[in-house]
């Protein structure tokens, strides 16, 4: 028996049973990668991801559950604080609160706050052309259970254009 030969067939052999162990450690390597919906089989799509659904401040920064809500961006005459958020879903959003609204009496400068406790809904959720991926709530609701700040009405509804 040729000695050589049988030990260039051997080198052979080990090194396909190398490149063999190789290649089953990085297929085990890519599966275990792969995240558990798209493994999920033949027929079967991936659930598709959820958009964030936020509010745009005054200063077209995206807010989820603000505690804090500007109203009036030119002069802060209107604000809802003390935000307790019931919800936040794809479609609507629902906290109670108090608005806090400038008398301006005589004149704004010179005016007081008064407070006004306040029901808000968020709802209208649209893709916000700003934040690819993301929507944004385009009506704010406020229905006020006691007193509505003169002369706005029990319930009201606003366009949220930031």
């Amino acid at each position: 028996m040729d000695t050589a030969g049988t030990r260039r067939r051997t080198g052979r052999i080990a090194a396909r049973a190398r490149t063999a162990a190789l290649l089953c450690a990085a297929t085990a390597f890519a599966v275990a990668s792969v995240p558990a919906a798209h493994a999920a089989g033949p027929g079967s799509a991936p659930a598709p991801e959820q958009a964030p659904v936020v509010v745009v401040d005054c200063f077209e920064e995206p807010q989820v559950r603000p505690k804090e809500y500007l109203l009036a961006c030119g002069d802060g005459n209107n604000r809802l604080v003390a935000l307790r958020w019931h919800t936040w879903g794809r479609d609507t959003a629902t906290a109670t609160g108090t608005d806090m609204v400038n008398d301006c009496r005589p004149y704004c400068a010179a005016g007081r706050f008064r407070s006004y406790p306040v029901q808000v809904t968020l709802s209208h959720p649209q893709p916000w052309a700003d934040q690819p991926g993301t929507h944004r709530f385009t009506k704010l609701r406020l229905v006020y259970p006691e007193a509505a700040p003169e002369p706005v009405p029990h319930d009201v509804s606003y366009k949220l254009v930031y």
